[in-house]
């Protein structure tokens, strides 16, 4: 027994006993020899995410574990990894099978990684090359498809040439891609090399269907200008299929707002399927944002989520807001656009009829009294408000019987209120309100901590 227990303690035992049944593994750089390979040599793994690949020792213990799982491997992740071209050339070599030239990895990220190489056109065609020999799977013997179906180059800080490489091979190839994923670069004018004069989107090939099963487009933080919206439209018509896109922390100013205004009103006669826009710190005015939020109020299907976060806008978009959320919009972000007391004013006196809203956070907006008693109107008009984040708004006491008042009239569905970050000085009474206003055993209002009451808060950049 005591030899038993002492093998229950091993890695080893454990890996022999069951690893034939792991799917999902992630693993950290040390462990990447091929020591675990053998361990591990009767998985079939789905799933792998390595970490820290750094040396040469790294690569060839882990090329052995996806040599092993070559014919089963469909998601591979890398994370703080060192990337060069040698390495994507291995990587690719060890996930071919049986001495074909293809792989079948239908989900690929590199994030937060370093891209080393003398020359870097030499890392683009290597990574080019492995995402072009993604195998074709066959349906009924007739129809096929390109195995790759997510891309995600996140925090890599690729600049503009190398993602028109990886752009390029992508519409060279009949790739079947559902979520493409390039933020956190800085990849400015990654589109101004296209020719976007004729009507069809062309590749070196000819016209193009690479982006038509396109569903999710992330080009968050890429420092993207006013040009680059401008030539992004013409890419946004090629992707029918398109359902988010999030081009938030990007200074694509007004001027970028008006270049895909024309995009977005072609989205309101084609039944598009956009249902989720990030439009978060791009650097809009009032101006911009009120021509886009008239469009945006005539789509034949309504989005679900928009986010105009940190933008300052000011309290002269309150009327567009109030007639856009007029519209099915479920989640809205208006966190820290200036609305001020005149804002949340002029959306109190906006009439309000069985909103759709779920979810909206208004914080950071500095709108006193005037927040609270836009709130307490907001709860009894959205029956089915869940959560609503009103932090950071400089509300006195005196705004949580207006809040109260309106959750106990309403009775609806909500299951949170954020009003930390107000001032709201501790009283006796907050306990029978905690009390009195629970979902599932937690309470409803989320108000400030006695420890923080006296730390001030600047929400100024």
């Amino acid at each position: 027994m005591s030899n038993l227990a002492s093998d229950y303690l091993k890695l080893s035992y454990h890996c022999q006993q069951f690893g034939c049944y792991a799917r999902r593994l992630r693993l950290q750089n040390v462990l990447c020899v091929l020591e675990s390979c053998q361990l591990l040599r009767k998985s079939n793994l789905q799933s792998l995410v390595v970490q820290w690949i750094r040396s040469s020792e790294h690569v060839a213990g882990l090329c052995k574990l996806l040599n092993q799982n070559s014919r089963t491997l469909t998601s591979l992740e890398f994370v703080h990894c060192k990337i060069s071209s040698s390495f994507m050339d291995t990587i690719c070599g060890s996930l071919c099978s049986s001495g074909a030239e293809t792989h079948q990895i239908h989900h690929f990220s590199i994030s937060s990684s370093s891209f080393h190489e003398i020359d870097p056109v030499s890392l683009a065609h290597s990574l080019a090359s492995f995402l072009s020999s993604g195998r074709y799977i066959y349906f009924h013997f007739k129809l096929h498809c390109w195995s790759l179906r997510s891309l995600k180059l996140c925090d890599n800080n690729l600049d503009w040439n190398f993602a028109k490489s990886v752009f390029s091979t992508l519409l060279d190839s009949s790739c079947s891609l559902t979520s493409f994923d390039l933020s956190e670069n800085n990849i400015s004018g990654w589109l101004s090399i296209f020719n976007w004069k004729s009507n069809a989107f062309l590749s070196s090939s000819g016209v193009t269907k690479s982006l038509q099963s396109l569903r999710i487009l992330k080009l968050g933080g890429n420092n993207l200008q006013k040009d680059d919206a401008g030539n992004l439209r013409y890419v946004l018509v090629q992707m029918p299929s398109l359902e988010i896109l999030d081009l938030s922390d990007n200074p694509i100013e007004d001027d970028g707002i008006r270049s895909l205004i024309p995009y977005f009103a072609e989205a309101s006669k084609s039944c598009s399927p956009l249902t989720d826009l990030n439009l978060g710190n791009c650097e809009l005015s009032s101006d911009g944002v009120i021509l886009l939020l008239d469009v945006l109020s005539t789509l034949a299907r309504p989005l679900n989520y928009l986010s105009l976060a940190d933008n300052g806008l000011g309290s002269q978009v309150a009327e567009a807001l109030g007639k856009f959320w007029g519209t099915s919009i479920q989640v809205l972000n208006l966190e820290g656009i200036g609305l001020g007391p005149s804002g949340f004013r002029k959306l109190r006196d906006i009439r309000m009829e069985n909103l759709k809203l779920v979810k909206l956070n208004i914080s950071k907006n500095r709108g006193g009294i005037e927040t609270a008693k836009f709130l307490s109107k907001l709860i009894l008009h959205a029956p089915k408000l869940v959560a609503v984040n009103a932090a950071y708004n400089l509300m006195p006491a005196e705004s949580l019987p207006l809040i109260c008042s309106a959750l106990k009239t309403a009775k609806g569905d909500v299951e949170q209120v954020d009003l930390r970050g107000n001032i709201c000085e501790y009283q006796p009474s907050h306990d029978t309100m905690l009390a009195e206003f629970q979902h599932n055993g937690k309470p409803i209002l989320i108000l400030p901590s006695s420890v923080a009451l006296n730390i001030p808060y600047d929400d100024d950049p």
